[in-house]
């Protein structure tokens, strides 16, 4: 039996309990994918990372995200979460204030700001494209967005690896105040080959510049706590509408109406690539022991 590093994180959290947990191995070499997978359903986490070492000379790291169903070709959380696991157990080393993970998705620099407690990582997302603009009364948004005061954008489907639909309510108290049909919201995730549907509002909070909530259709049942991979779909679709904060950067809650308070940093820089990131902490750390 082969003992391996093994850390827990809440992720765009800088307290334990907030954000998003995440589970990290860091010594994932010579697991094969079934316990991988094994793993990943044995932690019950939204996620579950494995560090690999690097193939490509200029990456810092490898990493395979699965959630307890499936391998997943990206997402924001582990991949912003790892890094900082990786950090404070001082296996990788930023170069010019960057990370390169490499993985299904490709190589992406994740942007290193600050130490300690106070650091913030960021990784630029997969670019996320316009598949689709509707209108409320679509057959399949109908029931879903039933019951809910829509704001001034409309309805749109966007794919940055994941596919979610968004959508804009008229104020943050709608939002925290929304009854997520959750029938009407499978049924469009399984119609649309989506993730479901994603709420998002302004806010006047000096904190957050929006509230969102993601509302999960498939392939499970539930609404994620904190996504920085919905997130950067969203700041794509707002850089599209021209509908950006000043400066490109702004922060986001998420997660406080399924107990989990998290704050997700997003930047669009001049070149219109999406940042992802927030804090983290570390709940968790030991050795795992899974049979070989």
């Amino acid at each position: 039996m082969t003992r391996r590093r093994y850390v827990q994180l809440d992720v765009f959290a800088s307290r334990a309990g907030d954000g998003n947990p995440l589970a990290v191995v860091l010594d994932a070499e010579g697991l094969d994918d079934a316990r991988m997978q094994a793993i990943a359903r044995w932690t019950r986490l939204p996620e579950t990372t494995f560090v690999l070492p690097p193939v490509a000379t200029d990456a810092t790291h490898r990493i395979r995200i699965f959630s307890p169903r499936r391998e997943v070709p990206f997402a924001g959380h582990p991949s912003v979460g790892t890094a900082h696991a990786l950090l404070d157990a001082g296996l990788a080393a930023p170069r010019d204030g960057l990370l390169v993970q490499d993985g299904i998705a490709g190589k992406l620099p994740l942007m290193v700001t600050g130490a300690g407690r106070e650091r913030t990582i960021a990784v630029r997302t997969p670019r996320a494209r316009v598949q689709e603009i509707a209108t409320p009364d679509d057959p399949r948004l109908r029931d879903a967005l039933a019951g809910l005061p829509l704001g001034g954008l409309p309805p749109v489907l966007m794919d940055g690896g994941r596919r979610w639909w968004l959508a804009e309510l008229a104020s943050e108290a709608d939002l925290r105040n929304a009854q997520p049909n959750w029938e009407a919201i499978v049924a469009l995730a399984h119609a649309t080959d989506s993730m479901g549907l994603f709420v998002y509002a302004r806010s006047q909070d000096p904190v957050h510049y929006f509230a969102v909530r993601a509302f999960v259709g498939a392939p499970a049942r539930f609404e994620d706590a904190a996504s920085g991979a919905a997130n950067a779909t969203l700041a794509a679709w707002l850089a599209e509408c021209g509908a950006l904060p000043d400066g490109g950067f702004y922060r986001v809650s998420q997660g406080r109406e399924v107990g989990h308070d998290a704050i997700i940093e997003l930047r669009v820089d001049a070149g219109g690539d999406v940042w992802s990131g927030g804090r983290a902490v570390a709940v968790v750390t030991g050795t795992l022991d899974w049979p070989d």
